[in-house]
């Protein structure tokens, strides 16, 4: 069985994380694969916790536009049937004999009066009618209003687009090993420049009779770049002074080791900071495993080709 391998007691923890050290209070992964936490908060109310605006920024594409569609559908919907309540009487310019067809035009007549475009052949007569109308109006100016805030939010937002390996390896590097992952800017003519890594280890520890999770900034063979046009391959050096030194895999599953990764670089087109997480766990970290190269010369000779399909690949050594 696999035991806890003592750390070099002259290596430095780092206890600025904010993860803790308390193993017991901890569950799964410190990061996800996407760079988020892997925190769910709990003990207040759900409104108090939950920032619409923000959530919204941040959800993915696809998920945005379904809750946009869903939203304008559902209020129309509800329109109606406050139409309906108030009652067809309450209209003219209605041609329609079946209650169906009635029920179309007056949401049909809903999403015009929503989007204030008003095609004219349908209209509020009655007060309690125009009351209504005038009410969704308003409500159809200020939805827009937000929606288009919140567009214009996603469209903007600078994003470092990375894409990371899925698993780290290690591997024979110079006399010694190292442990390496490597990652890539997919977007075409989107170069960052001032790149730079931190790579933190936790890793559980035995102390004072009990395991506690230690996290270690590990040194790197290169920590910044000037620019990024091809991949970056982080390493680093499993030597003495590595939290690492003599571990196997089975170590590094009692250890329950996790990388957690922190890109940052300057994007010049928005002129601002951008960063990108992620994490590898012990599962996610193979031996005796080199990456292949993925970047070669154009058949004519000019131009660099960088081969994003083989970021993940590898060959065993």
């Amino acid at each position: 069985m696999a035991t806890h391998k003592r750390i070099n007691t002259a290596i430095k923890s780092n206890n600025d994380t904010g993860f803790g050290s308390n193993t017991n209070t901890v569950g799964g992964r410190f990061i996800n694969k996407d760079g988020s936490f892997n925190i769910r908060k709990d003990g207040m109310a759900v409104w108090d916790r939950i920032s619409v605006f923000h959530n919204m920024l941040n959800m993915p594409r696809w998920k945005f536009i379904t809750i946009v569609f869903l939203f304008y559908f559902a209020i129309n919907l509800v329109f109606t049937c406050v139409y309906l309540l108030v009652g067809f009487g309450e209209f003219s310019g209605m041609i329609a004999n079946t209650s169906w067809e009635r029920f179309k035009e007056v949401y049909f007549f809903s999403t015009e009066t929503f989007t204030t475009v008003g095609y004219g052949r349908v209209n509020p007569v009655g007060t309690a009618a125009n009351f209504v109308a005038s009410i969704e109006a308003l409500l159809g100016f200020l939805s827009f209003a937000i929606a288009t805030g919140l567009i214009y939010g996603r469209f903007s937002k600078p994003s470092a687009y990375l894409v990371f390996t899925d698993l780290a390896l290690v591997a024979p590097y110079q006399d010694i090993t190292g442990l390496m992952f490597r990652f890539a800017s997919y977007k075409d003519n989107h170069v960052l420049t001032n790149v730079e890594v931190v790579v933190t280890i936790g890793l559980q520890v035995p102390e004072d009779g009990k395991l506690v999770f230690k996290f270690y900034t590990l040194p790197l063979e290169r920590s910044r770049a000037d620019s990024l046009p091809l991949n970056f391959t982080v390493v680093h050096p499993i030597n003495d002074q590595s939290p690492l030194y003599g571990f196997g895999w089975e170590d590094m599953k009692t250890a329950d080791v996790e990388l957690y990764v922190l890109v940052r670089a300057f994007d010049d087109v928005y002129s601002n900071i951008v960063l990108q997480r992620t994490s590898y766990t012990y599962e996610e970290i193979k031996f005796n495993a080199k990456f292949v190269p993925m970047y070669r010369e154009s058949d004519d000779g000019n131009t660099t080709i960088m081969e994003l399909h083989k970021l993940n690949e590898f060959r065993e050594v």
